[in-house]
């Protein structure tokens, strides 16, 4: 029994599985989309916000930055009073509240679920913008949490032990 392929097929089944490289080329991995723009509320007197969005831009995010108006933006985005922070940012129609980690930001931007937005309640010590060496490497356990349309909140991803 003769299980050669006919002349060209097998070239052809190694193209179209993108086994075989085009003219010689191997394929390049599409460019990944350039993030959003975020948009950020904060106190002029705060600190800890300026950390904070140094770490979204070295993650590669630009972001704009108001003086004041901290109370309004959370008020119109929806953030619960129970889930406020130092200040409040706002990225592809989602609100961001307090120190959320860029890379969560990143991962509710791929999921896009159905929600109001993120928040790290409180001021978390260890979080990014609160982990600056007047904290001497301190960090504490803390969550991110998803704020859903009805204003219910539920844990995003724990930051404990290794992950901080």
């Amino acid at each position: 029994m003769n299980t050669a392929l006919p002349h060209g097929t097998r070239r052809q089944l190694l193209l179209a599985l993108g086994l075989l490289p085009v003219a010689g080329f191997a394929r390049a991995a599409a460019p990944a989309a350039p993030l959003p723009p975020v948009e950020v509320w904060k106190e002029p007197t705060c600190g800890c916000c300026k950390d904070w969005i140094a770490h979204m831009e070295a993650s590669g995010f630009k972001v704009f930055v108001n003086v004041g108006g901290t109370q309004a933006a959370k008020t119109r985005l929806g953030i619960p009073s129970n889930m406020a922070s130092c200040h409040t940012a706002r990225v592809a129609g989602y609100a961001l509240e307090g120190h959320v980690p860029a890379r969560e930001v990143k991962r509710l931007l791929r999921e896009q679920p159905n929600a109001v937005g993120l928040a790290a309640p409180g001021m978390p010590i260890g979080s990014p913008g609160m982990d600056t060496p007047s904290y001497n490497g301190k960090k504490n356990p803390y969550n991110v949490m998803l704020i859903a349309r009805n204003g219910s909140a539920t844990v995003y991803q724990k930051y404990e032990g290794n992950n901080l």
